[in-house]
């Protein structure tokens, strides 16, 4: 059974306490990482995103829709310039009547485009009023992104922070434990979870758990200077004579 002197077994106390407050802080922080405000507010964004997307392909569409309109009715337009042009200089009878006519079917044609413009600019105002009003929810949903996201990295910079410190003062505390209880130690924390505990009153502060008779007389007919280790948990159990 490793041995350590029993003033040395109490020193693990102090650095289970410091680990104890950096498993807080990691659990903090994985709890920042997994804040029950990033999944809907990101959905929030992204939902956003695609609505003010979609309103900008139809203002565009829309757009793209009444150009060709316009160009429609220009040359619908020149066609019957053209053909008017050629009626006021004269012609046979028989010509006149068909370019009149083609005349006159022209100016239905552009009728029919000039109304379906308007409809379009009318289309195309409605669409611009959906682009702006999701545009507006948008840059809503970015701010209260932006402003979560600002929040959690600046309590994560704290948390970080706080550990670096905690960490430090680890490491100097480590170095005022003999290196082998520390060895043991720390082996014993990587696969329990816990490094070490108290025995108090009978108790394993490890597991929380009282101790059979029989550990517990196993336990305390060990020499002060033996490593135990609560059967429970597993970690390493701190003994003192006003404990017992």
């Amino acid at each position: 059974m490793a041995k350590a002197p029993a003033a040395e077994q109490l020193k693990l106390l102090g650095l289970q306490a410091l680990d104890a407050k950096l498993h807080s802080l990691d659990v903090q922080r994985r709890a920042l990482d997994s804040d029950p405000r990033l999944a809907p507010t990101a959905e929030a964004l992204a939902q956003a995103s695609l609505a003010a997307r979609e309103a900008d392909l139809a203002v565009e569409q829309a757009q793209t829709e009444l150009v060709q309109a316009e160009q429609s009715v220009e040359q619908v337009t020149a066609r019957i310039e053209k053909d008017e042009a050629r009626l006021y200089a004269g012609g046979l009878s028989k010509d006149l009547q068909a370019l009149q006519h083609d005349i006159e079917g022209l100016t239905a044609r552009r009728s029919d485009l000039e109304d379906a413009e308007l409809e379009l600019l009318e289309r195309l105002d409605g669409l611009r009023e959906r682009q702006s009003a999701a545009a507006a929810v948008l840059a809503e949903a970015q701010r209260a992104s932006d402003a979560l996201r600002a929040e959690l990295d600046q309590q994560i910079a704290v948390l970080a922070e706080e550990r670096a410190q905690v960490a430090y003062e680890r490491e100097d505390y480590v170095r005022g434990i003999v290196p082998d209880l520390v060895g043991v130690y720390e082996k014993t924390l990587a696969r329990r979870g816990v490094g070490a505990a108290r025995l108090f009153h009978g108790t394993s502060e490890g597991s929380g758990m009282a101790l059979s008779p029989g550990d517990l007389a196993a336990i305390r007919a060990a020499a002060e200077d033996e490593i135990v280790f609560c059967p429970d948990s597993g970690c390493i159990l701190v003994r003192s004579p006003e404990w017992s």
